[in-house]
């Protein structure tokens, strides 16, 4: 009887042994994704920059996140310095519809010549920033593309460098060779720190497609960030990375659109299509030009409308 209670008593000990350590685990657990959350949703409210407008002129009502009604997102990739704000060097938009499960991405060549809205002239449209900040941005690209722009996402492009060695570099396939600010960059998967992220991106002279291989190798930071920053093992690394996010980039999206968008619209995140403008470069008044097409630039209307389920 008594080597049956001793058995019973060690049994409960390890059981409660078993326990304490089971529960230390899931308090530090808790701990941990509660210090996750919080520095996320830290650098989420920095990150955010709510905008005049609570709409796009070009819609009647506010789109609607939790209908899972197909939406916009203006990029723009700013080349800002101190004491000057800088101008757009990338502008991509995105249009994404949960019902197609699908992403249509379109680069903007930043010398596109078109009306700046709200400032009454015609110009580049990379100086729509420079002159009136993303307000002036959105509202310019929406005449471009005749569609509304529902939300942008602004990155400091020399910010790029403390985002991807938050994230611990990043890999990107180069499709040609070339040298750019001291360093080579060989065909192939390429590994890349802040430093050299940077001079990957800038490259546009020795590119036969100009700044169409510039905006092809902007768009592979971009998703070489997004694969890293997905890992497991930058998991560890949350903070640094919530920091870089917090420093560098701004957007009129909230934290719970962004949790919306993450629960109703992800599947398309696995479906991106990418669409090019055509045209051609011109001198007018001794400046260079990106000239798009009135037919060309109907074509691109009509294919970005029909993703966005507009009439």
């Amino acid at each position: 009887m008594r080597v049956e209670q001793k058995k019973q008593k060690k049994k409960r000990k390890w059981l409660r042994n078993t326990g304490i350590i089971l529960l230390i685990l899931l308090i530090g657990i808790g701990a941990y994704a509660f210090s996750v959350y919080r520095s996320l949703t830290t650098a989420v409210e920095t990150m955010h920059q709510p905008l005049e407008r609570n709409k796009s002129d070009k819609r009647t009502e506010q789109v609607s996140l939790e209908s899972k009604q197909p939406f916009s997102v203006l990029m723009l990739g700013v080349d800002q310095r101190s004491g000057d704000k800088g101008r757009s060097d990338t502008m991509i938009v995105l249009a994404v519809n949960p019902n197609l499960n699908s992403v249509k991405m379109i680069s903007i060549p930043r010398d596109t010549r078109t009306e700046i809205i709200g400032k009454g002239k015609i110009d580049k449209i990379n100086h729509a920033y420079a002159y009136g900040n993303e307000e002036m941005a959105m509202k310019t690209v929406e005449n471009f593309l005749d569609i509304p722009i529902d939300y942008f996402v602004r990155v400091n492009m020399d910010g790029f460098k403390e985002i991807i060695d938050a994230v611990g570099g990043i890999t990107v396939n180069n499709d040609l060779d070339f040298s750019q600010d001291g360093y080579h960059f060989p065909k192939g998967p390429v590994n890349l720190d802040g430093n050299k992220a940077l001079a990957y991106i800038q490259m546009r002279y020795e590119d036969p497609r100009g700044d169409f291989g510039r905006q092809l190798r902007q768009r592979e930071i971009i998703q070489g960030i997004l694969s890293e920053g997905a890992s497991l093992s930058s998991l560890t690394k949350y903070q640094s990375i919530f920091s870089a996010l917090g420093n560098n980039v701004r957007t009129n999206l909230t934290f719970d659109q962004m949790n919306k968008i993450q629960r109703n619209y992800r599947s398309a995140a696995g479906n991106v299509q990418q669409m090019s403008i055509k045209g051609s470069g011109t001198k007018i008044s001794g400046i260079y030009y990106y000239i798009v097409p009135d037919d060309e630039k109907a074509r691109i209307q009509t294919d970005i409308k029909a993703q966005l389920e507009l009439k």
